[in-house]
């Protein structure tokens, strides 16, 4: 019973940390473009990746050596929740009075925000883990059903936002999802400090060199790792694109004669949180198909999802007909998100001794979610959708086309990338069912 209760009280903390992001993660692009921000919609989504950088390794710094990781998870959705909120007030005051955003002041807020934000995810991780194992639990086999609450609660936040303040009609007043976001993130900081109490270590000679991961560096002396590590940082170009347009694109049919009174143009949000139900669903097959088609068989799966997924966005619309690519769309990101983060985290703590394989996670998540989509969005907003889609003087019908040519681009992108791991990237016997370095060794000098 008292794990039980345990179980319950971390994946309620879950439930809550995803439902924050959640809350706006997937609408806000669609509300900043229909309020005239839409060429600075890439902003607000390369900015996560560029926190992501550099953030999370200074607040861990904080939760190893003085302040519990609990506090330290409440201190940072306590003011990751205010700016929030603060953004939410501002977008408000503006829509008082016009139609339209400024920049300026609602991209510091959620700036601010979001640097306190995306270090909560490793935070809420570590926190979990502490308390798994200090009641004798598996981390392996009990948190994934507890991390599983976290999607769940990322799709009951998005579709509430979706329902409650969008539905279509009422866009101009979605400027509450910062708020329902902020809210949330105050709820789970007060919440936090019921959880179990984690260690510090005071006395740690721990360097910034090592916080940050930079010392796994050194994994790409290592052919087989820097291919690996590289192609992780070309594919994770993809991971925020539709995040970041998805919605955008889906809405933009209310404004097409012929679609304007589609369901699924009014409900975007909706259309888009089936995409979150498939990751749910596609993390059970991930154990059978690593060990039915190796890593790379896997990441390849991963490669031409993504490829699948921008396609069937490409081709799709919101018609009774249409709307079948866009779910198809939603259903193969399951495949496209899992399979890449999931098994490519798995492959590289199976390719990194003890020592390492903190450090090798934290650079795995840097090429991927830092430099990779931080990158990839950039990219994406000014080279591609700016020039097609968010140019003045077009009408809806015109930027349908746009954002077509965007799907295909980036279809193409997938799909280059795809073809080149699966001829330059060779998968050794038993990289992905055996540990290759021994987590007791080193790496051996041959390999370097």
């Amino acid at each position: 019973m008292k794990n039980l209760n345990l179980k319950a009280r971390l994946a309620t903390m879950n439930f809550l940390e995803f439902a924050v992001w959640g809350a706006y993660l997937i609408s806000m692009g669609m509300f900043l473009g229909s309020h005239g921000l839409g060429e600075y919609v890439f902003w607000f989504y390369t900015v996560q990746g560029l926190v992501s950088i550099f953030m999370p390794a200074l607040i861990g710094i904080i939760a190893d050596r003085w302040i519990p990781a609990q506090i330290t998870l409440s201190l940072c959705h306590l003011i990751a929740g205010g700016f929030m909120i603060a953004t939410g007030w501002v977008a408000a005051g503006q829509l008082a009075v016009g139609d339209t955003l400024e920049f300026g002041t609602i991209f510091t807020l959620y700036t601010l925000s979001v640097a306190f934000f995306m270090p909560t995810i490793g935070l809420s991780n570590s926190v979990a883990f502490n308390g798994l194992e200090k009641n004798g639990l598996s981390t392996v086999n009990d948190f994934p059903p507890i991390r599983t609450l976290g999607t769940v609660g990322f799709i009951c936040a998005e579709l509430f936002v979706n329902f409650v303040f969008i539905d279509g009609t009422a866009i101009q007043h979605s400027y509450t999802q910062f708020y329902t976001s902020g809210i949330l993130s105050l709820v789970l900081a007060a919440y936090c400090l019921t959880l179990p109490s984690c260690p510090v270590n005071k006395g740690a000679s721990r360097s910034i060199v090592d916080a940050l991961g930079l010392k796994a560096f050194t994994l790409f002396k290592r052919k087989d790792m820097a291919i690996f590590f590289i192609f992780s940082m070309l594919l994770g170009v993809s991971l925020q694109i539709t995040n970041s347009y998805g919605s955008s694109f889906i809405y933009n049919f209310t404004n097409v004669p012929g679609f304007s009174g589609d369901w699924w143009a009014r409900n975007a949000t909706f259309l888009i949180s089936i995409s979150q139900c498939a990751e749910a669903l596609c993390i059970l097959a991930i154990p059978f198909c690593l060990k039915r088609f190796g890593i790379k068989g896997v990441m390849l799966m991963a490669m031409f999802a993504w490829v699948l997924r921008f396609g069937f966005f490409g081709i799709g619309d919101t018609s009774s007909s249409g709307v079948t690519f866009l779910i198809l769309s939603c259903i193969v990101y399951g495949v496209a998100f899992d399979f890449f983060n999931v098994s490519g985290g798995l492959y590289v703590d199976m390719q990194t001794n003890q020592a390492q394989r903190s450090s090798a996670q934290g650079l795995f998540m840097l090429m991927t979610n830092g430099i990779g989509a931080s990158v990839g969005t950039f990219i994406a907003g000014t080279c591609v959708v700016n020039k097609f889609v968010n140019v003045p003087g077009l009408d809806a019908t015109q930027q349908l086309e746009g954002w077509r040519t965007s799907w295909f681009i980036f279809a193409a992108y997938a799909l280059v990338v795809a073809v080149l791991f699966m001829l330059i990237f060779k998968e050794k016997k038993g990289d992905i069912t055996t540990r290759k370095i021994d987590a007791a060794e080193d790496i051996p000098e041959e390999s370097i």
